[in-house]
């Protein structure tokens, strides 16, 4: 296994290993209910992971990961859903309409 992100939050985690999936690579959250260690461990050393599986996957998920950081550095602008053309706010993964992943 691979470790490809450090996430802020455990959301962001979730978000970021369902899209990997969604695209077949097996990932995982690690570190989830570690912050019940804060204080005792570092917190560099609690914070929630994305992990791979396979080595082949790290090309098309480092790629994936750049998409996910510029979309979330993005602020306000509409996404448009490539399978029904309905405008979706920017922090939208599913279109609303079709419920589409995009």
């Amino acid at each position: 296994m691979i470790r490809l992100y450090s996430a802020n939050h455990l959301l962001e985690a979730h978000a970021l290993c369902g899209r990997l999936n969604n695209a077949g690579i097996p990932a995982r959250v690690l570190n989830e209910y570690s912050l019940g260690a804060i204080g005792e461990l570092p917190a560099s050393a609690i914070g929630p992971e994305i992990w791979i599986e396979e080595d082949r996957d790290l090309f098309l998920a480092r790629r994936l990961l750049a998409e996910y950081e510029q979309q979330r550095d993005t602020p306000g602008v509409d996404r448009v859903c490539p399978a029904c053309g309905e405008a979706n706010p920017a922090g939208f993964e599913v279109c609303w309409s079709c419920r589409k992943t995009f």
